[in-house]
């Protein structure tokens, strides 16, 4: 038996995942508790945009207005000893871990706050333990030399969020006197992209809007010049419907909307950025695991601290209901073990044995994994239920799924007539 503490959350309505979901994992003889290696800081809790898709401050869970402005750095030095307590203690098991500054508006904390907190957590976290810095920014206040230095100085990665051209971003990703963003944020782009910086550059973050055109949003953040880029699903579930979802009635939106994307961006040669969600879909459907949370069943091993220390289970639960991401823990009171065996977490750590049913029984389980955690919810159920958007991934993930094992088909079947066995070498036709 697991000896760890056992922490009581109140039940909302019996929702899913309860306290049996612990109780049958610690029965289980072959199961254990992973220990976490992401760490989303609420660096700072305020924004300088008013993005009307916001998670933490325009959906359902609004506990927000109840935390302190910005990371204390008595919090920040509480989250390092946490940090290093955790390390430590589970460095056998970890490849490595990352802290990502986040937000509201992660920048606005400013540089020298950055600075202190990166010295901080490296000086936290065990030898033996690589550690990566990265934020999360709307990109408005990147064109902050001060800024970008500090950023540099430390190794601290930089992610993007844009929603495309001009048009598309200013569409929800403004001010909240209603003035667009865009032109700010390419400016801050801009600058990153100076010699200095640009190895600070690790990604631009686009959530997926229907009314835009989807190859003129792509072409629009490989302008960015960032090495990567990836799609989000917006944030929506079974009681609260994404906009323009079309699932209900058959249609499969966001598939439709993805797919032209995916076949610009895999008949590229060569690729101009990767793709996040493509790559990971790719990668799980030739047998490996996926990187991200939504695709596949690798386990979730993610920790949310806000800017008063609390800890929680994950942001994007805010869109689901009040008090969803709460477990009544708190860096001050609380290591960061007495988080795994919470239900919330227990039940993605379980792989098939923490899915629906349906999805348990559907034959591309092992690459969807049911999708994005909270996209599952139901209120009066909770989270035991495909994702609503089941049939966009089902489309989207055996569009790529057949079109690459097509070409692996057609490229073995080339070999094969050239003369080209397996193990081959020197042959004219490689394998990609």
């Amino acid at each position: 038996m697991i000896e760890l503490p056992i922490v009581q959350v109140t039940e909302r309505a019996a929702e899913w995942p309860t306290q049996d979901v612990t109780d049958q994992a610690l029965e289980d003889p072959y199961w254990r508790p992973l220990p976490f290696v992401e760490f989303a800081l609420k660096f700072h809790g305020r924004c300088n945009l008013a993005c009307d898709y916001c998670y933490m401050y325009e959906m359902a869970d609004q506990s927000w207005k109840n935390k302190p402005v910005a990371m204390s750095r008595e919090t920040i030095d509480q989250v390092a000893f946490r940090l290093g307590e955790h390390l430590r203690a589970h460095a056998d098991e970890i490849q490595g871990a990352s802290v990502r500054m986040h937000g509201g508006e992660a920048l606005l904390a400013g540089a020298d706050q950055f600075a202190y907190a990166a010295r901080a957590f490296r000086s936290a976290a065990p030898s033996e333990v690589p550690l990566r810095l990265v934020t999360t920014t709307n990109g408005v206040l990147l064109s902050d030399e001060k800024l970008l230095k500090v950023l540099a100085e430390h190794r601290i990665g930089v992610t993007v969020s844009l929603d495309g051209d001009r048009e598309g971003q200013n569409r929800h990703r403004k001010y909240a006197n209603g003035r667009g963003s865009h032109d700010l944020v390419m400016r801050g782009i801009e600058v990153l992209n100076r010699p200095a910086y640009r190895d600070l550059f690790d990604l631009v973050l686009c959530t997926v809007d229907l009314e835009n055109d989807p190859l003129t949003t792509y072409e629009a953040l490989l302008a960015t010049g960032a090495p990567a880029v990836d799609f989000l699903l917006p944030l929506g579930n079974w009681s609260s419907p994404p906009p323009g979802w079309t699932s209900g009635d058959g249609g499969t939106a966001y598939a439709d909307w993805l797919i032209p994307i995916f076949e610009r961006w895999y008949s590229t040669v060569p690729l101009p950025a990767g793709v996040r969600l493509f790559e990971n879909i790719m990668t799980v459907c030739l047998g490996g695991h996926a990187y991200t949370e939504g695709l596949g069943l690798h386990p979730f091993q993610l920790m949310v601290i806000e800017s008063d220390g609390t800890i929680e289970l994950g942001d994007a639960l805010k869109s689901t209901y009040e008090g969803a991401p709460y477990t009544g823990l708190n860096v001050f009171r609380n290591a960061f073990d007495d988080a795994r065996l919470l239900p919330g977490v227990v039940a993605r750590q379980r792989g098939v044995a923490g899915l629906s049913p349906i999805c348990v029984s559907c034959s591309i389980r092992d690459i969807c994994g049911a999708g994005e955690y909270s996209t599952r919810y139901r209120a009066g159920s909770g989270f035991l239920n495909p994702s609503v958007y089941c049939a966009d991934l089902a489309k989207l993930i055996c569009h790529i799924r057949d079109r690459v094992l097509t070409d692996m088909d057609r490229l073995r079947a080339e070999r094969a007539e050239a003369g080209c066995g397996p193990g081959t070498s020197g042959c004219a036709i490689p394998m990609e």
